[in-house]
């Protein structure tokens, strides 16, 4: 049913942080991608993102940097029980042994998140250059707090999986206009654990956004997505995603992930970027680089 980087995992058995997604066609559906013969028409993706609240881009992004950067990654974690000792660190096969979180949390704030490497992967000019022509602008912001995220399989506990949100709710202090982007650094099917969304959910969030009638602080929404998608009276799209592929979504959209319980193995990597117009209001709270303690 679901397009996957492997092969097909049956959609009756899929959680988010323990939960059982409803497997009926009235709360389950896809991420359309967006058609070849509308890669190249800013109107048509606009239309799209105005009405869908994403645009799938399937093999935007060249395959073989994708897994480069994967395989520069895991090896700057080697040591700290990330991966399998000794394995090849492209496929970012999960350790069985004991974490070193410390070790883990020092090289990836100290290293990996403030690195050339990662600031290359962000503003590649694939990346940005996409963003001034689909925003129509000369100049664009990327938000210097990126985030990066290592998911294994089968680690578990509510807020492991990314929790229902929307990214305005984080954004307060800047332009309401700031679009997604989320790229899977590495194959990512479905029982890996990729993003997942809530259909047509930004129109209710932008009514509500609109009238002053939201409930809910600057925070997750919540982990259990099935009552969600009841309460909306939607359906969670899913699919899987290839090394390369990225997606855009807008700051009022609803997204959460699922679970990682590969049967192979292999630990879902993946980070989350931000840009805007550099002519829009910038949320100074996210200039700085990411780090677990900002607050944020």
């Amino acid at each position: 049913m679901f397009r996957t980087a492997t092969a097909p995992v049956s959609t009756d058995v899929l959680t988010s942080n323990g939960h059982r997604l409803d497997p009926s066609p009235r709360r389950l559906g896809r991420l359309e991608p967006v058609r070849p013969a509308e890669r190249h028409d800013r109107a048509a993706l606009r239309h799209r993102l105005a009405r869908d609240g994403y645009l799938f881009l399937p093999g935007f992004l060249d395959r073989a940097e994708i897994l480069e950067f994967r395989r520069y990654y895991f090896a700057a974690l080697e040591g700290t029980g990330v991966t399998e000792p000794g394995s090849d660190p492209r496929l970012g096969r999960a350790g069985r042994g004991e974490l070193d979180r410390a070790a883990m949390r020092r090289v990836l704030f100290r290293d990996i998140v403030p690195g050339a490497e990662y600031e290359a992967l962000c503003r590649h000019p694939r990346i940005a250059g996409f963003y001034r022509w689909l925003l129509d602008t000369e100049e664009v912001h990327l938000h210097r707090r990126k985030l990066i995220r290592h998911i294994g399989p089968g680690e578990t506990g509510v807020g492991t999986a990314t929790q229902a949100h929307y990214d305005l709710v984080y954004l307060r202090e800047g332009t309401d206009k700031v679009l997604s982007s989320w790229i899977p650094l590495g194959d990512c099917p479905v029982e890996r654990g990729p993003l997942i969304y809530l259909e047509g959910s930004h129109h209710r969030v932008l009514a509500e956004e609109a009238a002053g009638t939201l409930r809910r602080p600057a925070a997750s929404i919540t982990a259990d997505l099935p009552a969600l998608a009841e309460e909306y009276d939607a359906r969670w799209l899913v699919t899987g995603f290839r090394a390369g592929d990225m997606m855009v979504h807008g700051a009022h959209l609803i997204h959460a992930s699922l679970d990682n319980v590969d049967p192979a193995g292999m630990v879902r990597l993946s980070t989350d970027i931000r840009y805007q117009s550099a002519t829009e209001v910038v949320d100074p709270r996210w200039q700085n680089h990411w780090d677990a303690d900002d607050g944020l």
